[in-house]
C-alpha cells in the first residue's frame, strides 16, 4: 500500500471530502467552459458540455457505484463524443480541461485498484481518451501535447505505485510464511520434546516394576513436562492470535531469541534425570561472546537432538555435548553411544521433521548441519553456525 493510500484508509472521511471537492472543482470548470463557449452555441458544444459533466460525475466517489462501473461509463461517454466529433463537425473552440483531468483521476484509480487484466484494457482507454479530448477542436494546439504528457506521467506514476504495492504484498506473504515455519519449528522443538519425555516415562513405568517412591518421582517428572508443554502451547497460541489480528510475530517471541547457553545447561540437567547421563562442555567465556540469535539456534539444535535420542536411542548410557568456537564459527556437537529405540507408537515417533528443522535453523544463519552414525555405533550431530 502506498503512503497516500495508507493515509486515505486511515482518514476515510477526509479522503472522501477531498475527492468530492475535486469533483466539484472539475464540474465548475466544465460549467465555466460551457458558459464561455455558449456564446457560440451549437450541437457539438452541447455534446462536449454533456460529456464533461458526465465524466466528472463518474470521477466523484459514489459509495454505491463501483469504480469499474464508473470508469467504463466514463470511457464509453468520452469516446462516443470524441469519435462523433472527429468524424463529424469539429467545434471551433473546445477546451475540455475538466473532462481530461477527470479522466486522469479515473485512470490513476483504475491502474492502482483494478485487477491486472481489467486495468490493461480500461487503463489505455482512459489514457488515450484523455489525450484525444483536445483533438475534438479544429485547432488542438498545445493542449494535445499537455494532456499527452500528463497522461504519461500519471500512468507511469500509478503503475509504479501498483508495482510497489504488489512487491509489498509479496514481501508480507514471505514474512508470514517464514513466521509460520518458525512457529512450526517452535511447536515441534518445544511441545514434541516435552510430550516425547512424557510418553517415554509412561512407557518405562508401564513395562517395568517400580516402587512407590520411584513411581512418585516418575509422575512428578511427567507433571512437570506436561506443565511446560502446556505453557509452550499457550505462548504459541497467543502469538498466533496476535498474528491473526494483523500484527507481526516479531517482537512477540516467535522469531526473537528466547533461549541461550544457560537454558542448554538446564535442559541437559533435566534430560539426565530421566535419560542417559549428559556430559556438557561449553567453551570458557563463550556466553559473553556469543550473539543471542546464535545461542538460541544452538539451544534448539541441542533440544531436538536430545529429543531424538529419547526416541531412537532410549537405552543409550551417555551423551556428550560440546560447544566451541572454530575459525568458521560455533561448532555444536551432540553424540550418544547408541542404543535401542524406545517403544513408541508411530504417532509418538514423529514424521522425520526434527532433523529437517535442525538443518533449516543452521542454514538460516548461513551454516550447515550433518548427522549420521559413528564408527563406534552411536549417533553424531554436528552443526556449524557462523558468528
Amino acid at each position: 500500500m502506498s503512503p497516500l493510500a495508507g493515509w486515505a484508509r486511515r482518514h476515510p472521511h477526509t479522503a472522501d471530502a477531498i475527492r468530492l471537492g475535486l469533483s466539484l472543482v472539475l464540474l465548475a470548470l466544465v460549467t465555466f467552459e460551457g458558459v464561455v463557449l455558449a456564446r457560440q452555441p451549437s450541437l457539438p458544444h452541447a455534446a462536449v458540455w454533456a460529456s464533461g459533466i458526465l465524466v466528472c460525475l463518474s470521477a466523484a466517489p459514489w459509495p454505491r457505484i463501483p469504480l469499474l462501473t464508473r470508469a467504463w461509463f466514463a470511457a464509453a461517454v468520452t469516446w462516443t463524443v470524441t469519435l462523433s466529433l472527429i468524424f463529424g463537425d469539429h467545434p471551433l473552440i473546445v477546451w475540455g480541461g475538466g473532462e481530461a483531468i477527470a479522466l486522469l483521476v479515473l485512470l490513476s484509480q483504475v491502474l492502482l485498484r483494478a485487477p491486472a487484466r481489467t486495468a490493461a484494457v480500461l487503463g489505455p482507454l482512459l489514457g488515450l481518451g484523455c489525450m484525444a479530448v483536445p483533438v475534438r477542436d479544429t485547432d488542438p494546439g498545445r493542449f494535445t501535447l499537455l494532456f499527452s504528457v500528463l497522461t504519461v506521467v500519471v500512468g507511469a506514476y500509478s503503475l509504479l505505485l501498483r508495482l510497489q504495492s504488489v512487491q509489498r504484498v509479496r514481501d508480507l506473504r514471505a514474512v508470514r510464511t517464514a513466521e509460520r515455519l518458525e512457529l512450526a519449528r517452535e511447536l515441534h522443538d518445544l511441545v514434541a520434546h516435552h510430550v516425547t519425555g512424557i510418553v517415554v516415562e509412561a512407557r518405562a513405568a508401564r513395562f517395568t516394576k517400580v516402587s512407590a517412591e520411584r513411581a512418585a518421582e516418575i509422575f512428578g517428572r511427567i507433571e512437570t513436562a506436561g506443565d511446560e508443554a502446556l505453557g509452550s502451547m499457550r505462548r504459541l497460541v497467543k502469538i498466533l492470535r496476535e498474528n491473526d489480528d494483523g500484527e507481526t510475530t516479531a517482537g512477540h517471541g516467535a522469531t526473537s531469541p528466547v533461549a541461550g547457553l544457560a537454558d542448554i545447561r538446564e535442559l541437559t540437567e533435566r534430560f539426565s534425570r530421566s535419560g542417559p547421563h549428559v556430559v556438557l562442555y561449553i567453551e570458557e567465556g563463550l556466553e559473553t561472546r556469543l550473539p543471542g540469535h546464535v545461542a538460541a539456534t544452538a539451544h534448539r539444535i541441542v533440544l531436538e537432538a536430545l529429543t531424538n535420542i529419547g526416541k531412537h536411542a532410549a537405552t543409550a548410557t551417555a551423551v556428550r555435548i560440546g560447544l566451541r568456537t572454530l575459525p568458521v564459527g560455533l561448532e555444536v556437537r551432540i553424540a550418544d553411544d547408541g542404543g535401542h529405540p524406545a517403544k513408541l507408537s508411530d504417532n509418538a515417533r514423529g514424521g522425520g521433521y526434527g532433523l529437517a528443522g535442525m538443518a533449516e535453523r543452521a542454514e538460516a544463519l548461513g551454516g550447515s548441519l550433518t548427522a549420521g552414525p559413528t564408527p563406534e555405533g552411536g549417533w553424531l550431530v554436528t552443526a556449524i553456525l557462523p558468528l
